[in-house]
């Protein structure tokens, strides 16, 4: 059954996800015919609702509800009452005065998205709230891994970084997870949690990290906007001990290793320059599959008030008439 809004991966069904990522292949094949939109949400409103910047997940998500035919509005914080002291509630009534049927949220606040979904009938997305979520960040990682790796069940995700921070690793951990894949974390130990699900490995040391031979090596952006103290030394110190190097690079490169990371990467900080042309980065693959990922999540959500849909068959059927 649709749900009316997506806030977390752990409330997922596996099967839910299984549903997603058939949805997005399905999507993706009618877009390599050059079938740049379908009329999937024709009539319907995409309102998008972020109080922080983003570049690759608004844009994914604007470019993905036009090609449903959906009409899409940027709410701009800027230049809203916000800044006179308007509350969130006041702004989301004053949002469903205007009959948008689906809100796409960020925030820096934790758990805000789920606020905003009680107090309207619009489907709300949650696109990112504090270090607690990113759900369609770990869709996309999650289709992108089963493009390399279609029965992903035994394989190996090391997530390198700043855990602590990180909204992608809780969410992206959480979906690996359920469908059998087995997660470990590398970083600093003032930056890996030392708490969490027993089923995560824990390292502090890249060279056992790399022991545990993993398929594919997970960088996440280090977050110095979310940091209040200092967790290590010097963001030279922290490439030379956890960055992906040139001569790491070699070694992932012999191994045959995959390499991902959410973005906007710190070059020198998180991976040398050289891994942008590896031939197994997935970086780029992952910003095309946002798009994808985003069409299906928009598709198969039910807004409150209207019919409920059994599964979004929209991209299937179109697919067989092509």
């Amino acid at each position: 059954m649709a749900r009316k809004d997506l806030l977390d991966i752990a409330s997922l069904h596996r099967e839910e996800i299984e549903l997603l990522l058939d949805q997005s292949t399905s999507f993706k094949k009618l877009f390599t015919r050059s079938v740049n939109k379908v009329p999937a949400l024709g009539g319907k409103s995409v309102l998008m609702l972020f109080y922080e910047a983003s570049t690759r997940t608004h844009s994914s998500f604007e470019v993905a509800a036009k090609r449903l035919s959906a009409d899409v509005t940027n709410f701009d914080i800027a230049h809203s009452s916000i800044t006179k002291g308007e509350s969130v509630r006041e702004t989301v009534e004053t949002l469903q005065a205007m009959r948008t049927d689906y809100i796409v949220v960020r925030h820096g606040r934790s758990g805000l998205p789920g606020l905003i979904a009680r107090q309207t009938k619009a489907s709300v997305i949650n696109a990112g709230d504090g270090a607690h979520e990113h759900p369609t960040q770990a869709l996309l990682d999650a289709f992108t891994i089963k493009e390399k790796f279609p029965d992903p069940r035994g394989k190996k995700v090391l997530i390198i970084g700043d855990i602590l921070h990180s909204r992608v690793a809780r969410s992206t951990s959480t979906l690996l997870q359920k469908l059998g894949v087995e997660v470990a974390y590398l970083g600093p130990g003032s930056l890996v949690p030392k708490y969490g699900p027993a089923t995560i490995r824990r390292f502090t040391d890249y060279q056992a990290a790399m022991a545990w031979s993993p398929d594919v090596v997970y960088l996440l952006r280090v977050q110095m906007e979310r940091q209040d103290v200092q967790f290590f030394p010097s963001l030279r110190e922290y490439h030379r001990l956890y960055g992906i190097t040139n001569d790491r690079l070699a070694e992932i490169q012999q191994r045959g290793l995959y390499i991902m990371h959410p973005g906007p990467v710190n070059r020198g900080v998180e991976l040398c320059d050289a891994v942008m042309d590896y031939e197994r980065s997935l970086i780029t693959n992952q910003v095309e599959n946002g798009i994808v990922i985003r069409m299906a999540v928009l598709d198969w959500l039910t807004p409150g008030g209207d019919a409920p849909r059994a599964e979004p068959t929209f991209g299937r059927s179109y697919e067989r008439s092509c």
